[in-house]
């Protein structure tokens, strides 16, 4: 969990100006590559009449297209209130208000308020986060069946773009960071959580991860 003196006001950094955008942007392309691929691949494992956890949901691309695919009910978190009032405007507008929740929050400060699902999506959000641990511990306890992730793949040329971005946020004064956390502490993390990958696909900057849970051992 993030200190109190270092805590990025997600209000302020992902604002209306921004949502506004990204909702145009996702009207008129649809949604960006790597979000496409995290969409097919949770299709192709089988999503209809499943219950989704959409955490850091944005404008709501990834409910949104799951809920078209069969998705029963979903439930997007997002820390940033314009980002949130804007997905669920957009529900509304293409009539899937009735089956979706939106709770505005950091997810790990109101995980517990939070029932599981069959289906957990983080779409470019631990990559926001500096608290790896705590952000995917708690999000993939909360998938009964598939868990999908996008975040920056961990390379060299990644992490260098990643400091300038960072170096910049700094000389404004902006305690935002992009984080590019290690591979193998998302690997290690999501494996004690008890799931394993089944489509795992890496571009030039996203990698795109879905993972499934192991049946419990009959005894």
């Amino acid at each position: 969990m993030q200190p109190e003196c270092c805590r990025v006001d997600y209000d302020e950094q992902f604002n209306a100006d921004e949502a506004r955008r990204d909702l145009l942007n996702y009207r008129a392309n649809g949604p960006d590559p790597s979000t496409r691929r995290l969409l097919d691949a949770l299709i192709a494992e089988g999503v209809a009449g499943a219950t989704l956890l959409d955490i850091g949901g944005g404008v709501g691309a990834v409910h949104l297209e799951l809920l078209a695919a069969g998705v029963a009910r979903a439930t997007d978190v997002d820390a940033s209130s314009a980002y949130l009032a804007t997905a669920e405007a957009e529900a509304v507008e293409r009539g899937w208000r009735a089956r979706t929740t939106y709770v505005h929050g950091d997810f790990t400060r109101v995980s517990d308020e939070v029932e599981p699902a069959d289906v957990v999506t983080l779409d470019r959000v631990i990559c926001c986060y500096p608290d790896a641990r705590a952000l995917i511990g708690r999000s993939a306890a909360r998938a009964r069946r598939l868990y999908g992730l996008v975040h920056p793949v961990d390379r060299w040329w990644t992490r260098a773009m990643a400091r300038l971005g960072n170096l910049g946020y700094r000389m404004f004064r902006n305690p935002y960071r992009m984080h590019v956390h290690r591979q193998v502490l998302i690997d290690n993390l999501v494996a004690e959580a008890g799931l394993r990958p089944v489509s795992v696909r890496d571009a030039w900057f996203w990698r795109t991860a879905v993972y499934r849970r192991e049946p419990e051992p009959l005894v």
